[in-house]
């Protein structure tokens, strides 16, 4: 099904979720509490998804890419761009989460072997032993009309926990790094920062930390539409939310202005939802729907070395959050914009919680909290389909799910993890026409193109 224009601008997507049932067979029987649609057991014990659905499976990780690198693992974070040159292509931008620990499954092969193929200048760090950084980028390309693998190659590198990030309206990914280490701390450059990868880039780009944007833990971003400011998470359990006012629109690396959310009349609000041996004394019980007006507090000093961007953004009176994740931005049928942005760890339970903020009312509500892992077990990255539910990926500890929330707060399954490794879902995302939906399980590095009965779905 193709999606019509309006759809697509009303929802702030051009994509829809895809499951994937290969004809026959009985419903899968797995640890879930929700209805939904009945997922069908893959025979290939891959991918298991609702009858009508399949999908292609890509080329994995450990294998040579296109350009003669080793595709690296720890698929994450990712986009889907239309071709800039040829319209009968899409580009993925892909995230690849290496942080320090991790030395094998690099681009370069076996102790590096391949590292001398890089201009070095291309190379954004080294550790302390002179290998390189292993994180970063691969830019795939897709057939447009059959979601089908044509090349990919590697397109930025030497980074380190490329966890998620977020599309930009003009055609480029923002790869955000996870890991903040200092230089001296096995690495010879400061970490923590976001990066520019365009889904036009033909080989590996110049590796330029877009400092300004801030030195944190990041996680993901979401673009506004209306007036290019870009919102941000921290994955910690006392993260910040953030805004970026860019001094130029649509110039990240021109700097600008960095912000934290704070709640008026809450100073160092705690919307973790914590019972109270875990609470910070700033904590306060909140419900599903409640609102709260926002305000915004200016952040100085954001790359800094020394002192952690979070603890002097709470000391303003910044809001904290318990890991904040995944984001994605849509309209509702009124038309009026929300980001919304997942909390992994969030909520009594700790099961995680769903948030939405809407900058025409500076209004920040709790729109869901999860009380049973059957239900939904730890929230990560978040995409929005084009009949306004939000795709949320799973990253949990037994079988891992993309669930489906309704504008209603009913949650509803679309897929499961079969694989035996029982690794996360991550990266989902979809085609400008919204035919084709692709998303990543992180390990052992799998890529899927699913397509079917889109029209069946939003229901």
């Amino acid at each position: 099904m193709t999606f019509t224009r309006r759809q697509i601008l009303r929802n702030g997507s051009a994509a829809t979720i895809a499951f994937a049932a290969l004809g026959c067979g009985q419903p899968a029987h797995s640890r879930t509490a929700n209805a939904g649609f009945p997922l069908v057991p893959d025979p290939a014990g891959l991918l298991d998804l609702p009858r009508g659905f399949s999908y292609r499976l890509f080329p994995t990780a450990g294998e040579p890419m296109s350009d003669g690198f080793m595709r690296p693992g720890h698929f994450d974070g990712m986009a889907c761009f239309a071709h800039p040159a040829d319209a009968s292509k899409l580009v993925l931008v892909r995230n690849h989460e290496k942080f320090l620990s991790i030395t094998e499954g690099g681009p370069f092969g076996e102790e590096h072997a391949m590292l001398d193929r890089l201009e070095r200048s291309k190379l954004y760090d080294t550790t302390a032993s002179g290998a390189p950084c292993i994180g970063g980028t691969t830019n795939v390309i897709v057939d447009a009309a059959t979601g089908a693998f044509e090349s990919d190659h590697l397109s930025l590198v030497g980074t380190i926990g490329n966890c998620a990030g977020g599309a930009s309206p003009w055609g480029s990914w923002i790869s955000c790094e996870e890991q903040q280490l200092k230089a001296g701390e096995g690495v010879n450059k400061d970490h923590g920062f976001v990066f520019e990868v365009p889904a036009a880039a033909t080989g590996v780009v110049d590796p330029v930390p877009l400092k300004a944007m801030g030195r944190f833990g990041h996680e993901a971003v979401s673009f506004d539409p209306d007036d290019g400011i870009v919102y941000q998470t921290e994955d910690n359990y006392q993260g910040l939310f953030y805004r970026f006012i860019p001094s130029t629109p649509g110039k990240l690396a021109d700097g600008g202005r960095l912000q934290a959310l704070a709640i008026e009349g809450w100073e160092k609000a705690d919307t973790r939802n914590f019972a109270s041996d875990w609470a910070l004394p700033t904590a306060r019980s909140i419900a599903q729907g409640q609102p709260f007006k926002v305000r915004w507090v200016d952040l100085e000093d954001v790359e800094a070395q020394e002192e952690l961007l979070r603890i002097r953004g709470q000391a303003g009176g910044a809001a904290i959050f318990c890991r904040g994740e995944g984001m994605a931005y849509g309209r509702d049928e009124a038309g009026i914009g929300h980001h919304y942005f997942n909390c992994t760890e969030g909520g009594r339970n700790r099961l995680g919680q769903v948030w939405r903020y809407t900058p025409s009312t500076s209004e920040l509500t709790l729109i869901y909290e999860s009380t049973d892992a059957d239900r939904l077990d730890l929230c990560d990255n978040l995409a929005m389909t084009a009949w306004g539910d939000l795709l949320i990926c799973e990253d949990g500890w037994g079988d891992q799910y993309l669930r489906l929330l309704t504008p209603a707060g009913e949650i509803r399954d679309f897929a499961r993890n079969a694989h035996e490794g029982r690794f996360e879902f991550c990266g989902a995302c979809f085609s400008p026409d919204g035919r084709i939906m692709f998303v990543n399980v992180q390990q052992p590095g799998h890529t899927y193109a699913i397509t079917g009965p889109w029209e069946s779905l939003g229901v």
